[in-house]
């Protein structure tokens, strides 16, 4: 289908590396997601992926044939973009088959391959319409449908949902992972929603600075990060971080602990603080103590919980939960 390999890719502009020495194997079939923080080069990557930006070291390898020379039209591979790219004057069967219209594909063809894609992504009630006409999710669904027909080996999606609202981003997340359930085709994501990335991804790349910090399935990123950066980016309220000496600690330079592994108690906590905020979600309560010199402490507690703002709590860590990292910010595995 589209297996995936970049060999040392760099990607410079000017003075400035952006892409520093990028190695990354996808196999057959994969759903793999880029994610890190702006400027991280998560989109300058798929862009040289696609052959829209030029590597300016390293080799891009699709299907094990190297790609570096050859123009993005000849990849074997579709892009969906943050912006739907749609022509405005065109229905949108007629924006959906215009690829294979050019490169002259027989009518019949054409014609199988629109009904299949619109059908997968119920669009046959929209087929006439023009993207005027559609919902921004319709468009978006357009967009990949345009994809889709041109069973390209290797899908490459541009922070596809960031366009949509809340509503439709989960509506239309759901919707790429069924896609790729049922293609079974190859595909390589980028977004800033880590959230997308752990519930779509079999496999996440964590970028930062132009290089790759760690790349694994999301339960492994979120169970076992490799350093400071990767367990910071990944859970969401983001880790607490706390320096080990002021919880009068040696195993380690930095105790990590998620906001779920905190419990609020009325003895034996182990740090205090002052309640400074809550945030009530309904099916948790985040409470932010403010402990001194230790920081904010985040605490995600299940269902509706109350505190005076402004009175002391106690937060206890499941030790089991617990992170250390050393000096450096890489992490000491449990075992060591």
């Amino acid at each position: 289908m589209g297996s995936l390999a970049l060999k040392n890719i760099t990607k410079s502009f000017g003075q400035v590396d952006v892409i520093k020495g990028v190695d990354l194997e996808v196999q057959d079939g994969e759903l793999v997601i880029f994610v890190g923080p702006s400027g991280c080069g998560k989109s300058t990557l798929l862009r040289i992926i696609a052959g829209l930006e030029d590597a300016s070291g390293g080799h891009v390898e699709i299907d094990g044939a190297e790609v570096n020379t050859t123009p993005p039209s000849k990849r074997g591979i579709a892009m969906v973009f943050q912006t739907y790219a749609l022509y405005p004057h065109l229905t949108v069967r007629d924006n959906m088959s215009l690829g294979l219209k050019q490169a002259k594909h027989p009518a019949a063809h054409i014609a199988e391959r629109v009904d299949f894609a619109s059908k997968m992504l119920s669009l046959e009630p929209y087929l006439d319409r023009r993207p005027a006409e559609l919902s921004g999710g319709q468009r978006q669904r357009v967009a990949i449908g345009r994809a889709v027909v041109r069973k390209p080996k290797l899908f490459l999606f541009d922070e596809p949902l960031s366009n949509l609202d809340a509503a439709l981003r989960v509506n239309t997340r759901l919707e790429i992972a069924r896609l790729h359930r049922e293609l079974g085709a190859t595909m390589v994501y980028v977004t800033h929603d880590q959230t997308e990335a752990m519930t779509l991804a079999d496999r996440i790349v964590v970028l930062n600075a132009g290089r790759i910090e760690q790349v694994g399935t999301p339960m492994e990123l979120y169970n076992d990060p490799a350093n400071l950066f990767v367990a910071g980016f990944i859970g969401s309220p983001q880790m607490n971080f706390i320096e080990a000496a002021r919880l009068g600690r040696d195993d380690a330079k930095t105790i990590g602990i998620r906001p779920e592994h905190i419990s609020i108690v009325a003895e034996g906590g182990d740090i205090e603080g002052r309640v400074s905020h809550i945030e009530h979600l309904g099916a948790d309560t985040n409470v932010y103590l403010d402990c001194g010199e230790s920081g904010l402490v985040c605490a995600r507690l299940f269902g509706e919980q109350n505190f005076e703002i402004d009175s002391t709590q106690q937060a206890k860590f499941d030790e089991n939960r617990v992170f250390r990292f050393d000096d450096e910010g890489k992490a000491i595995r449990r075992n060591g």
